[in-house]
Formats: structure tokens, C-alpha cells, sequence
């Protein structure tokens, strides 16, 4: 089995990871809901984007248990050092065109986030195509292709998933793409991913949370048998 794979089963339980967090309310409020994991945005034109010493300041505040993932877009080395060094997040995100080379270069685990339904990525096999070189990640996020790099509240075919679903051993799979308290268990009975990922549909505005909302889709992943 190649290095960062697994056998491709569904897991037994559904992880969430709400993403594009900015201040010690929502951070608070996304964990209160049950949130797996909590995503920081190091993206400077992203509406959710946060500093690296905010970042830091607000990780003190996640309890043992809940991972933090740093997400980047085709980002300088310097800023995923001084991320390593100041938030020290359990995962990196990389969303952009990163190499597994530059993926792997710092020695700590990592998803890679493939925007499917456009450019390269338009057809199944394509996707699978693309996703073959990072077989040492630690999962695999698949969101809707834009050129904003996540949090456009897009979806996209999940027939586009089809040869990946295919694999016998792979990397976790994590699904985005314009997921919803009322959409997200339709889209994980369809499928069957290792965790979904939300950062537009439990927003009231850009960066802005909703306890309900995060409330109602932590609830919905979680009982996604019954949808």
C-alpha cells in the first residue's frame, strides 16, 4: 500500500470541519456545535483570510481533541513556516497548484483540495488523474471548481468522483463544495466520505458563523443514515 493511503471504506462516523474562522466567538460556538475540526483561511485575498498571530491567539482557545488545519493557497514557504511555528496546526490544506514535492516538504501531514467540474478537472477520470501524485496525503478535499479557491458556496457533480470512489486504497476523501445543513446528508449517503468540510452555508456574511447553522449541519453530517 503507497504511503498515506487507506483502505477506501466509509467511515463509521461522518467528521465535520468548519472552516474560515476569524474570531473567539465562532471558534467557540463551532466547537460548542461539535465541530471535528476548525479550519484557519493564510489566503490574504480571501474574505475569510486571518493573521497568523490572531490564528495563534484563537488556537489557545480549540480544546484537546479538535484538530486545527491550516489552509493555503500556492503559498511562500516562509508563511507556512511562520504558521508552523506560531499556530502549529495538525493538518496543512493546500488548495492550490502545489506540487506533492512542495506538499510534502515540511514534514508534517497534509490534505490537497482539488476544485472539480472545470479546467482540468471536468470528467471523472481527470480527477482521478490529478489526484494520483498526492497519494501521500493524509486526505483528499474535493470542492467545486471557481476561481475564488473555496468558500464560493459552489457544488458540483459528485458523478465527477466516480473513479476515485473506485480505488481500492486512497487517502481519506473530504467533501466541500456548497454544502448546507439541509444538503449535507443527501451528499454523504451519495458519497460516503471519511468528513465533510462547510464554510459558506453556516455563514450569516463572508467570515461570519452562525451557531445554528454550525449546530444544525454538525447534527445533519452526524445522522446522514436517516436522510
Amino acid at each position: 500500500m503507497e504511503t498515506g493511503a487507506a483502505p477506501a471504506f466509509p467511515a463509521a462516523r461522518v467528521r465535520v470541519k468548519i472552516c474560515g474562522l476569524r474570531s473567539g466567538h465562532d471558534v467557540d460556538a463551532a466547537i460548542a456545535a461539535g465541530t471535528d475540526a476548525i479550519g484557519f483561511v493564510f489566503y490574504a485575498p480571501s474574505k475569510r483570510a486571518i493573521d497568523p498571530e490572531v490564528a495563534a491567539r484563537l488556537r489557545r482557545r480549540i480544546p484537546a481533541f479538535v484538530s486545527v488545519v491550516a489552509l493555503f493557497v500556492d503559498p511562500h514557504p516562509e508563511l507556512v513556516q511562520q504558521v508552523l511555528d506560531r499556530v502549529q496546526p495538525d493538518l496543512l490544506q493546500f488548495h492550490g497548484d502545489e506540487s506533492p514535492d512542495y506538499c510534502a516538504s515540511f514534514g508534517r501531514p497534509y490534505m490537497k483540495a482539488f476544485r472539480v467540474g472545470g479546467g482540468a478537472l471536468s470528467t471523472a477520470d481527470q480527477v482521478l488523474a490529478c489526484c494520483r501524485p498526492y497519494q501521500g496525503a493524509s486526505a483528499w478535499l474535493f470542492d467545486a471548481y471557481s476561481t475564488a479557491y473555496g468558500g464560493s458556496g459552489l457544488t458540483f457533480d459528485p458523478a465527477l468522483l466516480a473513479s476515485v470512489q473506485s480505488l481500492a486504497a486512497r487517502p481519506a476523501l473530504v467533501l466541500a463544495g456548497g454544502l448546507k445543513p439541509d444538503t449535507v446528508g443527501d451528499a454523504i449517503v451519495r458519497v460516503r466520505p471519511y468528513a465533510v468540510d462547510v464554510s459558506s452555508g453556516v455563514e450569516d456574511a463572508p467570515g461570519i458563523k452562525n451557531y445554528a447553522k454550525m449546530l444544525s449541519f454538525v447534527w445533519a453530517a452526524g445522522n446522514f443514515q436517516g436522510a
